[in-house]
Parts: C-alpha cells; sequence; structure tokens
C-alpha cells in the first residue's frame, strides 16, 4: 500500500503545527548540511518561525555574513552607504562633552580638583552634598531603628523566657525544700521514737526476762509483780511544810539505779524521806 500524500495547507491545530514545524526544520537543516558536506557548496539557510525566532545554518568555514556578502555581490545589490559623516562627528562631539561634564561633576563630588570652580558652582554643590547627607542620614537612622526594634522583641522575648524559667526553678526548689522538711521531720521523728525506745526499754523487754525461780525471794517478789503489769509510782502525800519532805529533797534521798541488761530482774527500794515509805521500782 502506498503512502498517503500529505495535503499542503495551513495546520490549524496549533501544537500539531509547531511539532510539524520542527521535525521538518530539523530534517532541513540535515538535507543541507548533507549537500554542503557532499557537493563542497556553500550554502547559508535563513528560517524564521511564525513567532519570529530565527534559525539559521552557514556551511563550514564560512558564517552567515559572509554568505550574505557574497550573494549582494553576486547578484550587484549593494547596501547603502551613509555619507553624512559630519552629522556622527557632531553627535561624537557631543557625547564627548557630556562625558567629560560627567567626569568633572563626580570629581567635584569626591571634593577634588575644585580649583577651577565658580562659586556659584561651589553654593550648588554644597546645597546638593547637604540634601544627599540628609537623605543618607535619614536612611541610616531608620535601619538603626530597625536593628533597635529587633533587639527590643529579642530582649522582651529573653525576659519573658528567664521569668519563665524563674518561676519553674523556683516552683523546684520549693518542692524540693517541702520534701527536704519532710524527710528531716521524718528523721527526727524516728530519732525520737528510738531514742524514748532506748530510753524506756525496760517496758519493751519486760516480758523477755527470764523468770527466776520462784523457790528464792526474788522469784516471789517477781511473781507478786506480775499480777500487774503496769506500775505506777504514786507519791505517799508528804507532810509540805515539812522541808524533808519536798520534791527536792525526795530526789536528792531518792537512789537511782539503771536497770541494765540481765538474765533477772533489777530491783530496787527508794528512800523517800523521813516519811518511811518504800517505793518499789522493778
Amino acid at each position: 500500500m502506498g503512502r498517503r500524500k500529505t495535503e499542503l495547507k495551513r495546520i490549524e491545530n496549533t501544537t500539531s503545527r509547531q511539532v510539524t514545524f520542527s521535525k521538518r526544520r530539523s530534517g532541513l537543516m540535515k538535507k543541507t548540511h548533507e549537500l554542503s558536506v557532499l557537493c563542497d557548496a556553500q550554502i547559508g539557510l535563513i528560517v524564521f518561525s511564525n513567532k519570529g525566532k530565527l534559525y539559521e545554518y552557514s556551511s563550514h568555514p564560512m558564517s552567515m555574513g559572509e554568505i550574505i556578502e557574497k550573494y549582494l555581490t553576486a547578484t550587484g545589490d549593494c547596501i547603502p552607504v551613509n555619507d553624512n559623516r559630519e552629522q556622527m562627528c557632531s553627535e561624537l562631539l557631543k557625547l564627548k562633552k557630556e562625558t567629560d561634564s560627567l567626569q568633572l561633576s563626580l570629581q567635584c563630588y569626591k571634593g577634588q580638583d575644585l580649583a577651577y570652580v565658580q562659586y556659584d558652582d561651589l553654593a550648588q554643590l554644597e546645597h546638593q552634598l547637604e540634601c544627599s547627607l540628609n537623605k543618607v542620614r535619614a536612611r541610616k537612622n531608620q535601619l538603626l531603628q530597625r536593628q533597635l526594634d529587633n533587639l527590643q522583641k529579642k530582649d522582651k522575648m529573653l525576659e519573658k523566657e528567664n521569668l519563665e524559667m524563674f518561676h519553674w526553678l523556683a516552683g523546684n526548689q520549693v518542692e524540693n525544700q517541702h520534701q527536704q522538711v519532710m524527710t528531716e521531720l521524718k528523721l527526727v521523728g524516728d530519732q525520737q521514737q528510738q531514742m524514748f525506745m532506748d530510753h524506756f526499754r525496760f517496758f519493751g523487754e519486760q516480758q523477755q526476762l527470764v523468770q527466776p525461780n520462784a523457790n528464792t525471794h526474788t522469784g516471789l517478789l517477781y511473781q507478786s509483780l506480775q499480777l500487774n503489769n503496769s506500775f505506777r509510782l504514786q507519791p505517799a502525800q508528804p507532810n509540805l511544810q515539812d522541808p524533808s519532805s519536798s520534791t527536792l529533797a525526795l530526789l536528792q534521798s531518792s537512789v537511782i539505779i539503771r536497770k541494765e541488761h540481765s538474765d533477772e530482774a533489777c530491783w530496787t527500794l527508794l528512800n523517800t524521806g523521813d516519811t518511811g515509805e518504800k517505793l518499789l521500782v522493778f
């Protein structure tokens, strides 16, 4: 089946038209290059797209300008030469004067070569410099104020963070102090309880004492004391008018024997003074 012939008319679809242009342009460039190499021909190809984009090809070693110049020479068409040289010279002199004036003004602004500057020019230059200086200072103050505002914001943020940290540390410190006080109170309570137990361990050790022989005098006394587990010292009512029966005299005349650890019960009699009463301490 033969190849279908493409109808030569403008492609309405924009995308299809761009794709066809790209493919056919590449093929045209390839065929031009092959013709230039195979036949040693000097070829210049210029293509503009529908959007005005330029594509060109020139055979090596000539450039597109040389090919165009050779074309114009071969066809007898020459580019018109502008003989208005006087106008070009006047424009060149004018540009040179403007350049010199700008350089002189720049030197004046820098404070250089002021020997030939007139008074009016110097006054005008001073006014311009003052205006420029005011603008520079205003811009500088604006930047400094902006930096100052940023620093103040940072300072407030840091102050807020420090305050929060202070409150956090204060709360932790109060909590730690509370825990420490509770611990110390517990230790003091334990120490006081231990001291109390050490001081009155006779009552705790009463049940651990070895019962003595019931046939002895000590055994009989021990059995009589077992009838009542709690013993209280009830002082007799002494004569308060008698100095010898006062509390101080009672304590001075009392003999206290500390109970030590032993296998037998220890007991003693306390002399209460002139009253003649005897107290048994077990």
